[in-house]
Formats: C-alpha cells, structure tokens, sequence
C-alpha cells in the first residue's frame, strides 16, 4: 500500500472510531442526562408510543401505562392518585410536562436508562416492543393512609422516616391532587384542570413536604439549639439561665416565656431538661446569644441547612439567616426570626437522634426493576451527617420522652411505649395564625420510625393552635400506625 492511500486509510480509521465514540457517549452515557432534561421534549414524543414502566409500592402497582386506541398508544394511568401524587408527579402529553418520580427517574421508566442496555439490546434482537423499567419507592402505605386520615384535610404536611436506613416511609401534603386529570390524552381537558391547580389559591401542586414554601419552625427548633448546647459542653441536668423575661444586648426588646410564665421554679435558673419539658423561649435565646452566630449556624448545617439533597426529588435546603443583630440571632435560638424549614428537613432533625447522633440521607426509590421487573439496583443507606455524639442524642432522647410524658406533648402518648418529642407553634405575625409543629419518634429506646407533623397557619384551630394540641394528636395517630404495621 503507497502511502497517500494508507494515510487516507488511517484518516478514514480515526473518523470511523471518532463517530463510534461520539454515538457511544450520546446513546449510552449522555442519555440519561438529556433524557432527564426538563428542555427536551422530544423525550416526552418519544415515549408517546412506548409502553412506560410501573412506580411500585409494597409490591402493589400504583402507576401503570394502559393501552389506547388512539395516537399516544398507552394512557399513565394513577391508582389512588391523591394519596401519592407528591411522590409520582405526574406525566402529561397533553403539555409535555413530568414532574416527581414520573422526572427525575425518567430514564428508567421511560427505558433510555443505561441499566436498561441490555434489554433494549434483547429486545431488538428479538423484534420486541421497548419497554420501560420499573421504580419501586420506600413508601408504606398503610403510614402514608394515616398521615393524610391525620391531616383530616387541613394544609400540612407530614414525614416519617426510618432513622436506621433514612428510607421514606412516608410524604404527605395536603392539599392533593389527581394525576389522572394531567396525564389525559384530551389537551384542552387536561390544560383546563392544570389551569384550574395552578389557579387553587390552596397551591396543591405543590410538595409541602420538600418543595419550595419553607415554614417557620418555631419551639420545634429548641432541639436544633440543645443539640449546639450540648455538643458545647452543657449537660441536661446543669442549672442555666432561665428568667421569666429577658431582653438581648443592643434592644429594649423583651423575650417573654409562652404565657409570659415562669421558667423552672421562677428562680431565674432552671435545667435544660426543665426548659425543653416547658418549652421556655429564654434560656435558647441566652443560649443563642452566648454560643454566637458562626455556633449556631454550623451546628444547623450538621443537620442539613443550606445543603443540596434530592431523595431524587432536589429538596428546598432550610435556611438558617444571617442575624444582624444580637436581639435577632436570641429569636433564631428558640425558633423565630427568619428561620425556613422543611418538614423533611424537621424530620430529619428527629431521625438523627433516635439514630444515636447519625443523620442518615432520605431516600424515596427503593429499587429500580427491568421491564420484566427483575432487579437492577437497590439504594444503598448512606450516612447524611453525624450532627452530634451519641451521648449529646441520647441526653435529647431522655429530654424529648420527658416532653411526652410530662410536657407540652403529652397528647402524643401511646399506651407501652416511650415516645420521644418536641412540640412547636410558629408565630407569624398579628393577622396570619401560627403553624402548628411536632417531632419526634418511637420507640424511644429502639426507635423504628421518626416523624415531622406541620399544620399551616392553625389549620380548623386558627389563632387558638399550638402544637400540643393540633400536632402531637396527629403524630400519635401515625405512630401508632407505623408501629402496629
């Protein structure tokens, strides 16, 4: 061979090999990614004609693509879609658009995943239709019937984890909607009932839960603040400041206990577990102004403020403010100020205690399945954090049964078991009713399952709500759900 024609061959070689990587990368490592794309609707044709892959819970199909008769092949079709549709989203040709699991496992589901290879090679061997893969999720649903039967219709949310794995055991928000009035073949139907959602001043589209409105936290946050006082040294029983009123350096402006009652014997000093059981608001705000703001804020970042996670879903991180002030970063210890939640995020405050100190990462996909439901992966638990020692978790355990069983959660009792909890009513403002909060979990000594209850503004009490009395109810119905599951 004369060497132009060997360097046109070498030439030819090297083109040959550049488009057999390029295709390689675009088919089997950037096709999740684009597929994943919210910007590419071409995803969405594509998988008009193919048979989408189920979400799974406890072995029970709940989202399933049903043959038509008409242009798109297959229907997504919701079982009990109110009860879940937080978790799957939904999948919509009629404005291509996907949200919840039904997006961020798309690739699975809508069978472009490179787990899938395989099988899509099979199937084009074989002649068979492409199929997608299968998504089975953490949730209970007997847990999950219980949290929304809690809520008994009033806005809020409610979280329960399984502090051992972080598993979702479940995720709630009210109000809820029906996937199935989205995910209709009818465009004009289905933009009518998405104009009506969007419309709700109720905003049931969106995920209380994770999804964008973060809450103030009120007492719940106390918690936050004794893990940072323990973890300083301080210890349960260690006599602090506790005055009936206190007003911080550089204000006038006077912190008054809830009821402007006294703290402890009225003395001046009380125990933190004293403090915790009455839920004082001086001693976090002294607290708070002592330990200083760069404490506090890092202790609040153990536990996930500020920090992006996806469960796949991207959580809303919680926010802990920038205090100007000494008077603000004293609100900032017993809850107020411009503290921002999540109940996921509360959840997890409560999750990394009864797992002695571990905050491990929230997961909502349990596996992913082929499309003939054989395992392709499982979720591994993986540690999140370690926001506190064992012995800082298990003093707050002690202080958070002391709640329960003495204190301003006695109503999340449960007859032989230790539950351990904290209860919060988050002030607004004058005309806006607080939020009602709980956490906590059970039981106590081997805990099986933590949980975050938020009421928005009230819910049926109005003005006259505080958590103990809306919130802790709520947490003891589900407990007592989950332990008997």
């Amino acid at each position: 061979m004369n060497l132009p024609i060997r360097r046109l061959a070498t030439l030819a070689a090297i083109m040959f090999l550049a488009l057999l990587i390029s295709v390689t990368m675009i088919q089997f490592v950037k096709a999740p990614e684009l597929s994943a794309d919210s910007r590419n609707v071409r995803t969405i044709y594509e998988e008009y004609g193919r048979e989408r892959g189920p979400i799974i819970v406890a072995d029970e199909t709940i989202v399933t693509s049903e043959p038509v008769d008409n242009l798109y092949s297959f229907l997504r079709t919701y079982e009990q879609g109110e009860l879940y549709a937080h978790s799957t989203g939904y999948f919509s040709v009629a404005f291509n658009s996907m949200t919840g699991v039904e997006r961020y496992e798309n690739s699975v589901l809508g069978g472009s995943d490179t787990s899938l290879a395989i099988q899509r090679l099979r199937d084009l061997i074989t002649g068979d239709e492409q199929r997608g893969g299968g998504v089975e999720l953490t949730l209970d649903p007997e847990i999950q019937q219980a949290a929304v039967d809690a809520l008994a219709g009033q806005k809020g949310s409610i979280v329960v984890l399984e502090p051992n794995t972080g598993r979702i055991l479940a995720m709630v928000s009210i109000p809820s909607y029906d996937p199935n009035l989205l995910a209709t073949h009818n465009s004009a139907d289905a933009q009518a009932n998405y104009d009506a959602l969007i419309a709700n001043p109720d905003q049931p589209l969106l995920n209380r839960a994770t999804g964008g409105n973060l809450y103030a936290p009120g007492s719940v946050y106390k918690i936050v603040t004794a893990t940072a006082m323990l973890e300083s040294g301080a210890d349960m029983d260690d006599e602090i400041e506790a005055p009936t009123e206190y007003s911080p350096p550089g204000t006038t402006h006077v912190i008054h206990n809830p009821g402007e009652a006294a703290c402890g014997d009225g003395s001046g000093e009380a125990t933190l577990l004293q403090s915790i059981r009455q839920s004082c608001n001086t001693p976090f705000a002294i607290a708070a102004v002592e330990l200083g703001e760069d404490a506090m804020r890092e202790q609040a970042e153990r536990f996930g403020f500020g920090q992006s996670l996806s469960i796949p879903m991207p959580v809303t991180p919680s926010q802990f403010p920038d205090s100007q002030t000494q008077a603000e970063l004293a609100q900032v210890g017993f809850g107020q100020y411009e503290l921002k939640v999540s109940p996921m995020q509360m959840a997890m405050v409560a999750s990394s205690i009864a797992n002695d100190g571990s905050l491990m990462t929230p997961y909502l996909v349990d596996r992913t399945l082929s499309a003939d439901l054989d395992e392709i992966s499982t979720t591994s638990p993986s540690e999140f954090s370690r926001p506190m020692s064992e012995d800082t978790a298990e003093q707050l355990t002690t202080m958070m049964v002391d709640v329960v069983d003495n204190g301003t959660g006695f109503r999340a009792q449960i007859q032989g078991v230790d539950v351990a909890g904290k209860t919060g009513t988050a002030e607004i403002s004058s005309t806006i009713a607080p939020h009602a909060w709980f956490i906590g979990f059970a039981p106590a000594d081997n805990p099986e399952v933590a949980i975050a209850v938020l009421v928005e503004n009230g819910g049926n009490q109005g003005f006259g709500t505080d958590g103990g009395s809306l919130a802790a109810p709520m947490a003891q119905s589900v407990l007592l759900t989950a332990l008997n599951d």
